[in-house]
């Protein structure tokens, strides 16, 4: 199929060939003219293109840091004291739960009752909940004051 098309058409290949020959040969002869005509500034150019590539070579080898710097990555056993045990005839007095504990820990640690309760995934009338029986069990009116007793009583770090 191919061979009967080329045979019928062979005119008009040889033709097309012949005109694309034709063509590549003016186009060679005018690079060689232009080339003759702009020879110094062509050669300019070269040499500007290896200055160029020299100088980003040079300057990438030179501002390199001497000191070679090796990270070494280890595998390190932290012991994570737990601070003073708390004193559990206290907490027994008191009768706080677990709950009330954290939030009180966590009212120490200086953070606002809508941070505890992003911390512990509770609503903000929960944590304001737990404050307030907190507070009538330690018999104070302030955060400061629970957390200065809870100190002092030895319950929280």
């Amino acid at each position: 199929m191919v061979l009967k098309f080329i045979t019928r058409n062979k005119q008009t290949i040889l033709y097309g060939i012949s005109l694309a020959l034709l063509l590549f040969l003016l186009k060679w002869l005018e690079l060689r003219f232009i080339i003759i005509d702009h020879a110094f500034e062509i050669y300019i150019g070269f040499i500007a293109l290896i200055f160029t590539g020299l100088g980003i070579w040079l300057a990438l080898k030179l501002s390199r840091p001497r000191i070679e710097t090796v990270v070494i990555e280890k595998e390190v056993m932290v012991e994570k004291s737990a601070g003073p045990v708390p004193d559990l005839n206290e907490l027994e007095k008191l009768n706080l739960s677990k709950r009330e504990l954290e939030v009180l820990q966590l009212m120490a640690d200086g953070l606002s009752n809508q941070e505890i309760a992003d911390r512990l995934f509770l609503s903000l009338n929960t944590i304001k909940t737990h404050s307030l029986r907190l507070f009538s069990k330690m018999d104070v009116e302030r955060r400061t004051q629970a957390v200065d007793k809870a100190k002092k009583l030895n319950i929280i770090r």
